[in-house]
Parts: C-alpha cells; sequence; structure tokens
C-alpha cells in the first residue's frame, strides 16, 4: 500500500516551485543517524516504500526506522494519446518535496557501522543525492 493522505482539501494541486534550503526538519530528532538530503527534488511514495523497506530488510527487526518525510503532494498527468484541452489530468501519484538539508530517514538503536551501511542502501533508493549525518548531542 503506498503512502498518500487519507483525505485532502484539493483533489489537485499545481507544479509550484522549489527554492532556497531546509529551514525545518534540518537536523536529526528521533533516532542517532540520519540520512540528510543535498538536492531540490520530489521523493515519490514509491522511493519512501522502496527506502523503508531497504532499511527495515538490512536491520533484521533491530533497532528503529523512523521516516520523516510524507507524500502530500499529488502529481496529475493525462493518458497517452489525448489531446490538448478538456481539462487537467487525474492524479497519478504523491510525492514528497524535499529541500537541501531535510533529514529523510533516520535509525536509532543500532551500532554507527551498522546505521551507515542501512542508511547507504536508503541512499540508492533515493533519486537524489544524500549524506550520512548523527545526531548533535546538546548538553
Amino acid at each position: 500500500m503506498a503512502m498518500m493522505p487519507k483525505r485532502v482539501k484539493f483533489r489537485k494541486s499545481q507544479r509550484g516551485r522549489m527554492k532556497g534550503n531546509a529551514t525545518r526538519c534540518n537536523y536529526v530528532a528521533f533516532g542517532d543517524y540520519g540520512l540528510q538530503v543535498l538536492e531540490t527534488s520530489w521523493i515519490t511514495a514509491k522511493n519512501i516504500e522502496a527506502g523503508r523497506v531497504a532499511a527495515t530488510h538490512f536491520l533484521h527487526r533491530e533497532g528503529k526506522v523512523y521516516i520523516r518525510i510524507f507524500p502530500h503532494k499529488p502529481v496529475s498527468s493525462k493518458p497517452l494519446e489525448t489531446r490538448m484541452g478538456k481539462g487537467k489530468g487525474e492524479p497519478e501519484f504523491w510525492v514528497a518535496r524535499v529541500r537541501p538539508g531535510q533529514v529523510c530517514f533516520e535509525i536509532g538503536g543500532v551500532a554507527e557501522d551498522v546505521a551507515r551501511e542501512a542508511l547507504a542502501r536508503v541512499a540508492h533508493k533515493m533519486p537524489i543525492r544524500c549524506r550520512f549525518v548523527r545526531r548533535r548531542h546538546t548538553v
């Protein structure tokens, strides 16, 4: 089952613009290690699910995987070989907007080398460049 909102205020949305860096969700908050996005992009619900499966499969039910992004934005497309006009296409899939600096996945409860390998596998599933980050300990 793909990730998508239970209900939305508007069924279709405009594409919009993505500029600037992430001002929130840009530090490791729940786990001990995280995967930080380095580019601006749309990440589809399928990408997120593939990353989740890759991480949980590698961890063998040890530790905990936190997903910090959610696909709120519908992307519509018109059927192939359709003439212009007749309105906007139907929503085909859902995406999460991410901006540089945003932490999309976190892992807690495992050693650093294990977390590094698990998040590397997640990064391979993402359509953009990511980097490994660790929690800032504030005392």
